[in-house]
C-alpha cells in the first residue's frame, strides 16, 4: 500500500517525540569525530508548509509543535527553560521563510541532512512516488554536503538491508514505518535483527504508533526474544488506550545502543514539554532490553 503520506500530521506531538530523539542522538553522535552513515528508511518530506491544504484538513501540528513553539514566549513554559527544547526549536526556526513565525516544519531528511559533515554520509529512502518527487527537489544540507546525500525511490527496510554493513565506522539508522499493513510490524522487527547482527554497535532509532489493537507489542515481543541488547524505550502517552478515541493515544520510540547521556537528556525535555499535552499525558521510558 502506498496510501500513506505524512504531510497529513506533519508537526503531531509524535513527530516532535521522534524528532526531539533524533536531534538529541545526532548531537551526542557528533561529539565524535569518526565518520558516520546515517540512513531514513521512510524518508517522506525534507519540509512540511503547515498552510498546505492536506495539513491544515487536520491540524495535527496545532497540539504538536505549536504548542511547545508558542511556549518560548511565556515565561516558566518548556521552551524557555530546557537547553535540549531551546535548540530544537532554534533548529526549527531556522528553516521559516520569516524568523519568528512558524509555517513550515522540518522532516527527518532535514533533521538529518542539514548536520551532516565532510566525513558523514545519508541515504534516504522514500517509496511514495508522490513523496519522492518532493523529496528529490528539496534542499537538505549546505552546499558542500549535497553531494554526500542519496535520495532512492525504494523500499526501505530492503535497501537498509542492501547497504550493509557500511564503509564508515559509525551507523545511525532512522526507521519509521506508516504501519498500515499488519505484516510491517514483523518485518521491521526481523529487518532491525539482521542490521543489528551485520552491524551491532549501530545506533537504530524505531518510531513506532501506540494504538488501540496494541499490535506494537508484537513487534517489542520478537525484538526481546531475538537477543538483541541494549533497546532503550521511550513512549509518550497522551492518555489511556480505548475509550471514545479509536486513534493513536501514544508515540513510541525504541533506540538500540542509545548514546551515553541521550536518555537524561531526553528524560529532562519531555518532562517539560509534557504539561503541554494535557493533564493525563504521561511519558515512560526504561531499557527494554538491558546490555
Amino acid at each position: 500500500m502506498l496510501s500513506y503520506q505524512h504531510v497529513y500530521h506533519a508537526g503531531n506531538f509524535a513527530d516532535v517525540h521522534k524528532h526531539l530523539w533524533l536531534y538529541a542522538t545526532i548531537d551526542h553522535l557528533l561529539r565524535k569525530n569518526s565518520a558516520i552513515t546515517f540512513i531514513d528508511t521512510h524518508a517522506g518530506r525534507g519540509s512540511y508548509p503547515l498552510a498546505a491544504e492536506e495539513t491544515a484538513r487536520l491540524k495535527e501540528y496545532q497540539t504538536g509543535v505549536k504548542r511547545l513553539w508558542d511556549s518560548r514566549t511565556e515565561t516558566g513554559k518548556a521552551g524557555a527553560q530546557n537547553p535540549l527544547l531551546t535548540t530544537w526549536l532554534e533548529a526549527i526556526d531556522s528553516v521559516q521563510p520569516r524568523p519568528q513565525q512558524l509555517t513550515h516544519y522540518p522532516g527527518s531528511p532535514w533533521w538529518l541532512g542539514h548536520r551532516l559533515r565532510d566525513q558523514d554520509r545519508l541515504t534516504l529512502f522514500e517509496l511514495h512516488p508522490g513523496e519522492h518527487g518532493h523529496l528529490a527537489r528539496q534542499s537538505l544540507a549546505g552546499e558542500g554536503q549535497q553531494a554526500n546525500i542519496r535520495r532512492v525511490h525504494g523500499d526501505g527496510l530492503a535497501g537498509l538491508r542492501s547497504l550493509l554493513p557500511v564503509k564508515t565506522p559509525r551507523l545511525c539508522v532512522l526507521v519509521d514505518p506508516s504501519f498500515e499493513r499488519k505484516s510491517e510490524y514483523q518485518e521491521v522487527a526481523e529487518t532491525m535483527i539482521h542490521a543489528l547482527g551485520k552491524v551491532r554497535h549501530a545506533v537504530l532509532l524505531l518510531w513506532y504508533p501506540l494504538l488501540p489493537a496494541g499490535r506494537h507489542q508484537e513487534l517489542l515481543d520478537r525484538l526481546r526474544a531475538s537477543g538483541v541488547r541494549k533497546l532503550w524505550r521511550s513512549e509518550v502517552i497522551l492518555h489511556p488506550p480505548g475509550g471514545a478515541s479509536h486513534g493513536m493515544y501514544g508515540s513510541g520510540m525504541l533506540v538500540a545502543n542509545p548514546p551515553w547521556g541521550v536518555s537524561d537528556s531526553m528524560q529532562a525535555a519531555i518532562a517539560d514539554w509534557l504539561p503541554l499535552l494535557g493533564d493525563a499525558a504521561r511519558h515512560e521510558q526504561r531499557w527494554w532490553v538491558e546490555e
